[in-house]
């Protein structure tokens, strides 16, 4: 018996030091060819807080991989992932299919989008592949070409991926559109020994997918993910084409979460998975829209959002806040005011500056070091309290550091797998801030209620208007 308890004992111990509150479950690298299930399926893994996207690479296939290209950086951008890394495979020879849809389809702005400056596919999986220790699942959502060609040339590619999941026909179907793009390379992939986990699409028959009500449901999803999506469903664009409608690609991100709403049949190294249960994988889908994948928070399963559940001059601002900036900021702003001890300008700027380095990356809480130009002086040091609480970066995790350089403007910089930022405050908003805090300490004092009330009055009206997109300047550093 004393031996069993000590079994079960060293179980449990062995799974609470393996376990990580934060660390997702799925480290990915997508290939997409930019069709326009693709925009669907890279904007679930984007949403789910139990995956890592890692880079994206692109192919030819529905598009040329130029295009593609353009596609997915425009998408990233408008989700402020300006520096999620997006490589292009220029060395496949043949020719995609330009479909009408895919072209038409509006993924971002396109803007200033300079394809000359995206790095090539391989020396960016090979940079990817090298900062990273957990075993990675590559996912296709077009040809199998890039993952061919990183098998034959790339070590690491061998080494760090554990799998491959590719959206195709099945196992034994010749006939696929993905199939037929490159046809050596899916032959060739389906022979070697990483397995490979080819995902099927849904078949409706004469139906569709998104029917109206998960249309209604996914409308109702407040996240960048949902609301981008939704917008596509309800474009012209995707009304004139019912294939917009089907579900294709984004069963892998489906089948990535919930493999057992799948019917799976595994010969050596090949599963064939065929999606089985049509209203699981509807709520998954919208689960995995909402981001809510993975429990949040520690102790509190959530953070109430009825207004009057907060003071009354917070509560006149709660809907709008989170409307605005979303329920990740609006989050990390109570919990941040509670530990900081009260409203603070310089605390709630930490926040938002924190979150605007997590969306940059598209990285999640605890995975990057945070350097902080803040000093050890109040006000301007508030913006430390605001940085550890959005980033998780704790001086207890060893990745939060206050540098001991003189405090110009408030700032920090954000090291994540071996690439870093540098966000600032804008001068002339450091300066505004700065003169009102001074302003009211020299007529009240710091002992004053007044002061402290007035503080808070505009700490309020900057937490509302104050878009963390406008307010910083931010620049790539070594």
């Amino acid at each position: 018996m004393k031996k069993f308890f000590s079994i079960i004992f060293f179980v449990l111990l062995t799974g609470i030091i393996n376990a990580h509150p934060w660390k997702p479950s799925h480290y990915v690298i997508v290939d997409t060819d930019g069709g326009v299930d693709d925009i669907k399926a890279i904007s679930m893994l984007l949403a789910s807080r139990d995956v890592r996207v890692l880079a994206i690479t692109v192919s030819p296939g529905v598009l040329s991989a130029e295009e593609a290209y353009i596609k997915v950086r425009s998408l990233l951008n408008s989700y402020y992932h300006e520096g999620l890394l997006v490589g292009i495979n220029r060395d496949a020879v043949y020719k995609p299919a330009d479909h009408a849809l895919a072209k038409e389809s509006i993924w971002g702005s396109e803007k200033e989008i300079d394809i000359n400056q995206a790095p090539d596919a391989l020396p960016l999986l090979k940079d990817v592949l090298s900062t990273e220790k957990t075993k990675v699942s590559f996912i296709s959502l077009g040809s199998l070409n890039t993952a061919y060609m990183a098998i034959r040339n790339l070590q690491l590619f061998r080494e760090q991926v554990k799998e491959i999941i590719w959206s195709a026909d099945g196992e034994n179907d010749k006939t696929g559109f993905n199939y037929n793009i490159d046809k050596k390379a899916s032959a060739a992939i389906l022979k070697q020994e990483i397995p490979v986990k080819i995902v099927r699409a849904f078949e409706m028959g004469n139906n569709v997918f998104y029917d109206n009500e998960i249309l209604k449901s996914l409308s109702g999803v407040k996240t960048p993910y949902g609301r981008k999506i939704s917008g596509f469903l309800q474009s012209e664009s995707a009304k004139a084409h019912k294939f917009a409608y089907s579900a294709v690609d984004e069963m892998t991100v489906v089948f990535l979460h919930y493999p057992s709403l799948f019917v799976n049949k595994t010969t050596g190294n090949i599963s064939d998975c065929s999606p089985a249960d049509i209203n699981g994988i509807k709520e998954s889908l919208i689960r995995i829209f909402e981001g809510k994948t993975v429990e949040e928070n520690q102790l509190i399963k959530e953070l109430p959002l009825d207004p009057t559940f907060y003071f009354d001059d917070i509560s006149l601002y709660v809907n709008e806040i989170i409307d605005k900036y979303g329920l990740v900021e609006w989050t990390s702003g109570v919990f941040s005011s509670e530990m900081h001890r009260h409203l603070g300008v310089f605390e709630i700027i930490g926040v938002k500056m924190g979150i605007r380095a997590i969306e940059y990356f598209s990285a999640g809480v605890d995975e990057f070091n945070v350097l902080s130009f803040a000093g050890s002086n109040p006000p301007l040091s508030c913006l430390n309290d605001g940085l550890l609480v959005s980033t998780g970066a704790t001086p207890g995790h060893g990745l939060f550091a206050v540098s001991d350089d003189p405090v110009k403007i408030p700032g920090a910089r954000f090291t994540y797998k071996n690439r870093g930022i540098k966000i600032t405050l804008k001068p002339e908003l450091a300066e505004k801030i700065s003169a009102e805090l001074k302003e009211i300490n020299f007529i009240y004092g710091l002992d004053s209620d007044i002061y402290w009330e007035l503080v808070r009055q505009n700490t309020i009206k900057y937490w509302r208007d104050f878009d963390r997109h406008e307010i910083f300047v931010i620049e790539e550093v070594n």
